[in-house]
């Protein structure tokens, strides 16, 4: 299908807004370069190179809108590279489907070392002598398995369903979760109850927002 010459300037203003200010345009920030009084039409400009596969959208997002890879076909520029920021995990969904990403990072995934990356929001102070903060991003490689000592992104089986870091140990038997911090006790699994603890990756890497 043919795509429109307006369509096509939609899409060429949010990919060069992206590479420049490191986050998509508002919707009242498309209009306005774009000419447009309504927010009403270029919605439907919007929800049309969605269902063509132009755009993904995260739902309750000010910013939603990303472009996909079908862009190049249309304006000849390769989408800008993203990290995606995990919030709560969909049961039984791949780490990195759509339905668990809560937005796009700015940042190209290469400089951790992989193409395929995710990032946390780290919630407390359970690994502060690891040197990760409270809102710090921490920066995750896909893996099942890691090593003694590591520091992973971990989800365990009937807990919120939202990721943790701690340090990984095993001893005769057990899995042991590890914070870096003393005032938290580890969470020992025994047994059957190894099962429960299902490893997403291991750190990579931390990106710390400014203040």
């Amino acid at each position: 299908m043919k795509i429109t010459a307006q369509k096509r300037d939609i899409l060429a203003y949010i990919h060069d807004f992206q590479d420049r200010e490191a986050f998509p345009p508002s919707l009242r920030e498309i209009c306005a370069a774009m000419g447009l009084t309504s927010p009403g039409s270029l919605i439907k400009h919007m929800r049309v190179l969605e269902s063509e596969g132009y755009l993904t959208r995260i739902p309750g997002k000010k910013r939603a809108w990303k472009l996909t890879e079908k862009v190049w076909e249309v304006i000849g520029k390769p989408v800008p590279p993203s990290i995606p920021l995990i919030g709560q995990i969909a049961a039984g969904t791949p780490i990195l489907a759509a339905e668990n990403r809560e937005e796009e990072l700015p940042v190209d995934p290469t400089l951790f070392g992989s193409s395929e990356v995710f990032a946390l929001r780290v919630q407390g102070d359970s690994m502060i002598n690891a040197q990760i903060r409270d809102g710090d991003l921490a920066v995750i490689r896909p893996q099942e398995n890691a090593e003694e000592g590591q520091i992973v992104a971990v989800m365990v089986e009937g807990t919120e369903l939202e990721a943790t870091l701690k340090m990984l140990r095993r001893g005769p038997g057990t899995v042991e979760l590890h914070a870096a911090n003393p005032a938290y006790e580890p969470l020992i699994f025994k047994g059957k109850e190894r099962a429960r603890v299902k490893i997403l990756g291991k750190l990579v890497g931390i990106i710390r927002p400014k203040p």
